[in-house]
């Protein structure tokens, strides 16, 4: 009991030492001020549709302020419409019962199974061992190592702390300084491309929230294998204009790795053989990415797998984690998803979902004239949307129901449009815009103006990408 005390009592002086600085004031606040606003403005709205509203709103501002952890926020929004008489509890936190919440929980369990067993950073020295000795084609070796990491690590951030790992051995492997090209230009592209590639998979955060929206506003089927036949070609021309970019923005100063292949060598060595924890944990993941690409001749749903191969690496004898291991995944990501989908139910039930379509996209509808336009103009809309509502999944969650509903009302394919918005995401040139460039900017081996300057450039190619890819090639695989 003492123990327990002694616990209670430490969490306790760790929330008054720490956990209100003004940033963090200043977001209760203004959360709690946006509740109040429209909790009791005369709107002339039904009652239950505006107090909706007021608390959806106050999520938002929680979510883009980062005032709260965002799953406390997604579970605190929950109460809020329970407690205030807004929705009973199955619809209040019916988004826990969605099964893109408990794809977030398979997705959580498969990183955090990658995570423990070292398969990730194996992966990352066996790709790079096979490219060579030059500087050009160990940095194309390393951006592919980050795409293949984002079929079996479903998070930036635990990619970009993997891909650290080896980044680093590499630089100093090149004998390269801290400011140096080769430091630069390794460190900013896997960081900046791990959150490029999390929108091309369903199997991240910000995909797996925006597949359930689509589905729950949209009301169309999302599969994993049509979302990864879709971007494809993308992912593929974004490893070559990374790798491009990098050469040209960041010239390396020495072009043949010193020591030779040795070098690589020598880090696998020191990983040792193949151990069973990587043996069982490539088994697993390699099972549920061959049931994800073949979903549409089997029917399994996605969550049903994530969940499933996720629960098979805490079995004894099956798996390898233990329950000590389990207790450390962060489920926060989960709860959010859970409370923005909850949040998503609730306003649709009250129709304040047409409310918020009329405001914040009826004025695009003029501007929507052809497949072309409708690219340009959503790309653009999400990426200027998401300069101010930093957290990638935050933007997705607020902005995607009413969106889903302006689809809907103008007649146009809602899985298309979530798919062109959730991309978009992937856009940023701030390093306060994802969590993952965040991490990477930690380890002091890129600046700001490195963020910026790569971001602008990518985020405007893949817009170009986009461009001719909606037109010419989804049509073709059945995406009108």
């Amino acid at each position: 009991m003492s123990s327990i005390n002694n616990s209670v009592s430490g969490v306790a002086e760790g929330v008054r030492l720490e956990a209100w600085p003004v940033k963090r004031i200043l977001g209760v606040l203004a959360a709690v001020s946006a509740l109040l606003i429209l909790w009791f403005l005369p709107l002339g709205l039904e009652p239950r549709l505006q107090h909706s509203l007021a608390v959806a709103a106050f999520m938002i501002v929680l979510w883009g302020t980062e005032a709260f952890d965002v799953g406390v926020t997604g579970i605190l929004g929950c109460y809020l419409f329970w407690v205030l008489g807004i929705a009973n509890p199955a619809l209040a936190f019916g988004g826990f019962a969605n099964d893109t919440t408990w794809f977030m929980l398979g997705a959580l369990l498969i990183g955090a199974m990658t995570h423990i067993s070292g398969l990730g950073r194996r992966i990352g020295y066996v790709v790079i061992s096979r490219a060579g000795t030059k500087y050009s084609r160990i940095l194309l070796a390393l951006i592919i190592a980050d795409f293949l990491l984002a079929f079996i690590v479903p998070s930036g951030v635990a990619r970009v702390v993997i891909m650290a790992a080896v980044g680093i051995g590499l630089i100093n492997a090149f004998e390269a300084k801290r400011g140096s090209n080769i430091a630069r230009g390794i460190f900013i592209m896997f960081t900046y491309s791990a959150t490029i590639f999390d929108k091309m998979l369903i199997a991240n955060p910000p995909a797996i929230l925006a597949r359930g929206i689509i589905e729950t506003v949209g009301h169309v089927p999302v599969r994993w294998s049509h979302w990864f036949i879709a971007y494809l070609p993308c992912d593929l021309i974004t490893i070559l204009v990374c790798w491009r970019v990098a050469l040209w923005l960041y010239p390396p100063e020495v072009k043949e790795l010193p020591g030779g292949k040795d070098v690589l060598k020598n880090e696998l060595a020191r990983m040792g053989p193949w151990t069973l924890q990587e043996k069982k944990c490539l088994l697993l993941v390699l099972t549920a990415v061959a049931l994800w690409m073949t979903d549409s001749f089997h029917h399994i749903n996605p969550s049903i797998i994530g969940v499933g191969v996720g629960l098979a690496a805490l079995l004894p004898g099956v798996g390898f984690m233990t329950r000590e291991d389990f207790r450390n995944v962060n489920l926060s990501v989960f709860f959010l998803v859970g409370g923005a989908i909850s949040m998503t139910n609730v306003l649709i039930n009250t129709k304040a979902i047409e409310v918020m379509t009329k405001v914040m996209f009826s004025w695009m509808t003029p501007l929507i004239t052809s497949v072309y336009h409708s690219t340009v103009v959503l790309y653009w809309t999400a990426f200027v949307y998401h300069i101010f509502l930093a957290v990638e999944t935050s933007m997705l969650a607020t902005s995607m129901p009413p969106l889903m509903q302006f689809a809907l009302d103008k007649g146009f394919n809602p899985l298309v449009v979530g798919m062109i918005w959730t991309f978009a995401a992937g856009g940023k040139i701030f390093i306060y815009q994802a969590a993952g460039v965040i991490t990477g900017y930690s380890y002091g081996y890129f600046t700001a103006r490195d963020v910026f300057k790569v971001g602008l450039i990518l985020t405007l190619v893949e817009s170009i990408i986009l461009f001719f890819l909606v037109p010419f090639y989804w049509p073709l695989i059945g995406l009108k």
